[in-house]
């Protein structure tokens, strides 16, 4: 059975080619290059892990909830849709808008495959190809255990969305060496920790969902903070005007991540009034606090490289998100990375204590 089967709807072209700009770049300096790049290096060499030994695959997944997720936090909980259907239809509603959310992670850690990939060929520095070497690998393992998780687990995948797609092929098609990073590293990359952190905090403990979306957010914790350092020294040289151009850019994308996250799709596909239905996701106290909250990591790292003009700022202000420049991106990331840890950490014990008791049967057994 093929990815195919389970598609809601079966993409078309199945296969999609986006156009690829910039040049290929080698360099014949082998010198030590940036310390900070080379400790992320080997940083990211140190935490290379399997998806498949790592993560718990036996564990029992509902499909019809897959994540755990309370109802309260369903995008349309309270909507006229919502309080019309009987218990059957919730969970239909429920195991489409995760599994669309899981899809749309799948195809979005496939784009941050291509574009670290890219990075590799663009970027100039000897010490940010051997990073996005280890991005690259990172972010097929990415792949791979979402792409599990929706196939074994919930049995249901969504295509791509419209304005993730768009953003994708803007920043492959850009010629520029840095647009890969502003355009992932920073901003698809930024955007997803925060869509992770929600579920892997709502999920309960000792989930698949919670194994798999820690251990993710362990490695792009240090994609994120790859592109700050490539990116903060390169832009304080820039013109106003190459700078006013990447602000531009950050403002649209930014909008359109800020509209990705309607679910229209979900709505089509399971008969719904979609009109009315996202008038009440936008309007959704809670859908609001989650939408601003996908902007936690971006807007304090797009402010610390340097992009942080009157636009930025004003498109900021209208996204209700602009408070969050303020917000402690080491902390946040170091926080991710210590989740994963302690997850290892309680795997390990229980672990040693199930090795204890088959010891104390076995004696008792002889």
């Amino acid at each position: 059975m093929t990815t195919k089967d389970k598609y809601t709807q079966v993409p078309e072209p199945y296969a999609w080619e986006v156009p690829s700009a910039g040049d290929a770049r080698f360099t014949w300096e082998y010198d030590e290059g940036r310390s900070r790049l080379l400790s992320l290096y080997q940083k990211g060499k140190d935490k290379q892990w399997d998806a498949q030994s790592r993560i718990d695959w036996s564990l029992d997944v509902d499909p019809m909830n897959p994540v755990g997720m309370p109802d309260e936090f369903h995008p349309l909980f309270g909507s006229p849709a919502w309080e019309s259907a009987d218990e059957k239809r919730r969970a239909e509603m429920r195991q489409h808008n995760q599994a669309w959310n899981f899809s749309q992670f799948l195809h979005g850690e496939q784009g941050a495959m291509v574009c670290a990939a890219k990075i590799v060929e663009v970027v100039p520095d000897l010490d940010a190809k051997f990073y996005a070497a280890t991005q690259t690998m990172d972010e097929a393992r990415h792949v791979e255990a979402f792409s599990r998780f929706l196939q074994e687990k919930i049995g249901l995948v969504y295509p791509i969305n419209s304005n993730l797609s768009a953003l994708l092929a803007d920043t492959l098609s850009d010629s520029r060496w840095d647009m890969p990073y502003l355009g992932m590293q920073v901003l698809i990359e930024g955007l997803a920790l925060a869509a992770f952190g929600v579920q892997r905090d709502l999920a309960p403990e000792g989930s698949l969902a919670k194994q798999l979306l820690a251990y993710v957010m362990q490695d792009e914790a240090r994609h994120v903070a790859f592109g700050r350092i490539s990116l903060k020294d390169y832009y304080s040289e820039l013109t106003t005007a190459e700078r006013d151009d990447r602000e531009e850019f950050v403002v649209d994308a930014c909008y359109l991540m800020r509209d990705r996250f309607r679910g229209e799709e979900v709505m089509e596909t399971l008969g719904l009034n979609v009109k009315e239905c996202a008038e009440w996701v936008d309007h959704s106290p809670l859908m609001i606090q989650f939408r601003s909250h996908l902007f936690s990591r971006i807007v304090p790292i797009v402010k610390d490289i340097g992009l942080w003009g009157d636009r930025v700022q004003k498109a900021f202000r209208d996204m209700g998100v602009h408070d969050m420049a303020d917000l402690n991106i080491e902390a946040l990331m170091k926080a991710d990375e210590d989740q994963a840890e302690s997850l290892d950490k309680a795997h390990a014990e229980m672990a040693a204590r199930a090795t204890e008791v088959d010891e104390v049967i076995a004696a008792g057994m002889s």
